[in-house]
């Protein structure tokens, strides 16, 4: 009992730590598989950030870690960190460089160690949490892209579409990206926002250099009415938070249908003046819409 209260414990400073702590897409030595640490770089770090600095070499290939401990809780938290469940194994994984980075790693823990110190004067291990989204709508994959990324964001496929956050949203690589597919040269993705809450939007491929390996997206454009006044939102997941009111008999045009948990959304496309806007409206809330039928040939 008293070892599932401290793994409790431990998963909770790791992984729920406020907002403002740094983002969960980190590596303590960045290069340490293209190139030799130096002395004085490993010199920097506490020693008790070294021992996840030497895991942080095997957690690049997916190694797996205990569950419930310390490095598999840290690792976890890490939006690079994918467990591979064919791992063949530490010696088979890194080169020679990185071999020869986990020995000086290992020295420098083992000279703290029979110095009594840890290293206080060097960096601390840097604080994370976990910002996984915990139910998405379907569709929806977590995405890996290089770090130090921002893309800005819009309600639809281009610049002629709504930008939320007063014309500033913006995602930012450093955290968790998660992706539907592509549609006119932008991607629809999903984020966690600084209140906590998400935004589902669409990022410009122009605004990031990853390559991107999801399908393009057909939505089927039928036009529709609203019946039920009622509120369009960007976050159809947490806090559902509204950006428009929508009244009975404005035009929209039927985009798709989500499924989430016990609410289901129609997703939609308006405008208010000259701007373009999509969202998520309450199943319901637009009069009935009629789809076409396939033609099947016999």
């Amino acid at each position: 009992m008293r070892k599932t209260r401290r793994i409790f414990a431990l998963l909770l400073v790791l992984c729920l730590l406020p907002l403002g702590a740094l983002a969960s897409n980190f590596y303590i030595f960045p290069e340490s598989n293209r190139r030799r640490l130096t002395r004085e770089e490993v010199w920097s770090w506490q020693y008790d950030a070294l021992g996840y600095a030497f895991n942080e070499l095997f957690a690049r290939y997916g190694r797996p870690f205990n569950p419930g401990e310390k490095y598999d809780a840290y690792f976890q938290c890490q939006t690079w960190y994918k467990v591979d469940p064919y791992y063949p194994g530490d010696g088979p994984v890194l080169s020679n460089i990185e071999w020869a980075n986990y020995t000086l790693i290992k020295d420098a823990r083992a000279q703290m160690r029979a110095q009594g110190t840890t290293n206080p004067s060097g960096k601390p291990l840097p604080k994370v949490k976990d910002d996984r989204v915990g139910s998405l709508l379907p569709g929806f994959t977590e995405v890996y892209m290089k770090p130090n990324q921002k893309l800005p964001v819009y309600d639809g496929p281009g610049t002629q579409f709504r930008r939320g956050a007063n014309g500033k949203a913006m995602v930012s690589t450093n955290g968790r990206v998660y992706a539907a597919g592509w549609e006119d040269g932008s991607l629809m993705v999903m984020y966690e926002v600084n209140t906590g809450g998400v935004r589902v939007g669409f990022a410009p491929a122009s605004s990031f250099s990853d390559k991107i390996n999801l399908p393009v997206l057909n939505f089927s454009r039928v036009p529709a009415q609203v019946q039920t006044q009622g509120q369009v939102t960007e976050d159809p997941v947490r806090a559902l938070t509204p950006i428009a009111t929508l009244s009975p008999g404005t035009p929209v045009i039927w985009l798709n249908r989500y499924y989430h948990r016990d609410t289901n959304w129609d997703y939609v496309e308006f405008s208010r003046g000259a701007q373009l806007m999509r969202g998520f409206v309450p199943l319901g809330m637009l009069a009935p819409i009629f789809e076409s039928d396939p033609e099947v040939v016999r």
